[in-house]
């Protein structure tokens, strides 16, 4: 069996470096990659960024040449940067891989010490005593991390419903709003454009129509809430923003422009999610939760090994 060559190899008359490489960048490269590195410092608190976000806060800051080209060349010199180790590696998200993460232990000991980072992290269900239960949905499945830092805080929990979700994934938000004996409320950000609306509108009112035709109880009910980006944010944040898709369908319908959501600064983006859970929320209630969590979580560390192990 022949082992794999990992050397670096010419693709489209170029040449692809495979693992670490060094890079010596142009001086205008050099000038954006400062950039980059003060808009990784300055969001430090939201790491990683997807590279679409670090193009738009260059655009915001730096008046860095809003086109698709540009955004090409920076995709392009993060990869570079990364290679030859300028930027750290987890700075950065890139999507689109799934994975599946088992449990295994090396030993007892290991198990034990394992259940008390466990212990040591506990976390109650903070919306235990709440009106309503509340779901944080993203048009982009690559926000999903980044919007849970803000949510988790709420034990709200982060899907995502890239294009128009599936009969599936609807009917198990069905089946989730009907196992509760409250309402259930779910918020959306996405595109302000015509399909990151439609995409919401018509996963919202599909899972409630499921939820209307099976509930027992008529208070059970879906509440959909558009959260961002909507036109008021785009112009009070002062976004850039781009004519409508022609390809799109729905663009027939759609008065002025468009924006994406990564347009919109991490920081900005946390607040507006963490006003939008706090709207649905009785904080008191919330609060009380928390104090409850502490307790437990003492309870539960009392009741493990000292210090993880078995002697």
């Amino acid at each position: 069996m022949s082992g794999l060559d990992f050397t670096a190899r010419r693709e489209n008359g170029r040449v692809r470096p495979k693992g670490y490489a060094g890079w010596r960048p142009q001086a205008k490269t050099r000038v954006v990659l400062d950039q980059v590195g003060t808009v990784l410092e300055e969001y430090e608190e939201h790491l990683p960024l997807s590279v679409r976000q670090i193009f738009y806060r260059l655009v915001a800051a730096f008046d860095y040449e809003k086109t698709e080209r540009a955004y090409n060349r920076l995709s392009e010199a993060l990869v570079r940067a990364r290679r030859a180790r300028l930027i750290p590696f987890d700075h950065i998200r890139d999507d689109g891989v799934v994975h599946s993460l088992p449990s295994w232990y090396a030993g007892v000991e290991a198990f034990w010490n394992t259940m008390v980072g466990e212990a040591r992290g506990y976390r109650r269900n903070r919306q235990l005593g709440q009106t309503y239960v509340v779901e944080l949905w993203s048009e982009a499945a690559g926000m999903v991390p980044q919007l849970a830092r803000v949510a988790h805080r709420y034990s709200v929990d982060v899907f995502s419903a890239g294009g128009f979700a599936s009969l599936t994934a609807v009917r198990l938000i069905a089946e989730r709003a009907l196992e509760r004996p409250k309402p259930t409320v779910l918020l959306h950000v996405g595109d302000y454009d015509p399909s990151g609306e439609s995409i919401f509108a018509s996963l919202a009112a599909d899972a409630g129509a499921f939820v209307e035709a099976d509930r027992l109880i008529n208070t059970l009910r879906i509440v959909p809430v558009r959260v961002a980006l909507t036109m008021e944010q785009v112009e009070a944040y002062e976004l850039p923003t781009a004519p409508p898709k022609t390809s799109d369908s729905r663009s027939s319908g759609w008065a002025g422009e468009t924006c994406q959501l990564e347009a919109l600064a991490p920081d900005d983006l946390a607040a507006i999610v963490t006003a939008a859970i706090e709207e649905w929320f009785n904080l008191d209630r919330l609060a009380d939760q928390v104090e409850i969590e502490r307790e437990e979580r003492t309870q539960l560390l009392r009741a493990l090994p000292a210090g993880g192990t078995t002697s």
